[in-house]
């Protein structure tokens, strides 16, 4: 190794350290300040306490809104990994004309801002008549997590030897048999990473559930804007946490089950 190169190796380990350093210090300061005993952000902490974390499981409001979150998440995720794997296969299998046209559909969420999605949903729901925060909020969840499902199973079933159904078949297993003893197992690491990316991607939405909600039916990112708006204090940091929490317990499952190399493919 030459000494240009050496340089160019340390400065990229500088350059990533320094990366890693500035998209990491927020939320640990947000950890930190989740455990403080003082009633304002200060840092450093004047005592530490967890009385952030116990007035967060008294404000009915917030968790209602987390319980809300939570049945969104899950349930638009269910929805998705349906859809999205059988249009997955349409793209992955189909030869019909517009098959292109699919695939770039079912991901254009991800290449929008979330401005534009929210408001052209919202019109898109009144004019269909669509009143209910509930179901608007459920159908505009399914919009967000469906393309996190399909990029990553169309990835994975482009890798996915379909001769082993046939060859199922062969042994005398159903068609719908075949795909449920071969294909699916084949295909769990892609159902898991991707299913617990579009849960994470429903419970931190903001920019589109906020056109889409009403007094009765607040997502928690909404609440806990209108806390910072109006009473703010730790129980944030502490509400923070937990979705901080969530998404490194994701991580560790993902690890121990698929592998990250595997997950950012």
């Amino acid at each position: 190794m030459t000494l240009t190169d050496r340089i160019a190796t340390v400065a990229s380990w500088i350059v990533a350290l320094a990366v890693c350093i500035y998209l990491l210090t927020p939320l640990i300061i947000t950890v930190i300040v989740s455990f403080t005993s003082s009633s304002v952000y200060t840092l450093p902490p004047p005592g530490w306490s967890l009385r952030w974390y116990e007035t967060m499981a008294r404000k009915h409001d917030l968790i209602s809104a987390l319980w809300l979150s939570v049945n969104l998440a899950s349930i638009s995720t269910i929805i998705a990994l349906v859809v999205g794997t059988l249009a997955s296969l349409a793209i992955v299998r189909g030869r019909f004309p517009g098959r292109e046209i699919l695939a770039t559909v079912t991901v254009s969420p991800l290449m929008m801002p979330g401005l534009v999605i929210g408001v052209a949903l919202l019109q898109f729901f009144r004019d269909l008549g669509l009143r209910d925060a509930y179901w608007s909020l459920l159908l505009a969840h399914i919009v967000i997590t469906l393309p996190y499902i399909v990029r990553t199973l169309v990835a994975a079933l482009e890798k996915f030897d379909f001769s082993l159904i046939d060859a199922a078949q062969t042994l005398g297993l159903p068609y719908s048999r075949a795909i449920i003893k071969v294909m699916v197992p084949g295909l769990a690491p892609a159902f898991l990473t991707s299913g617990m990316f579009a849960f994470l991607a429903s419970m931190d939405n903001y920019p589109i559930s906020i056109f889409l909600t009403d007094a009765w039916n607040k997502t928690l990112p909404i609440k806990m804007l209108q806390y910072l708006e109006e009473a703010p204090d730790p129980t944030i940091a502490a509400v923070s946490s937990g979705l901080i929490v969530l998404a490194l317990t994701a991580l560790v499952i993902g690890s121990r089950t698929v592998g990250l190399n595997r997950m950012i493919q």
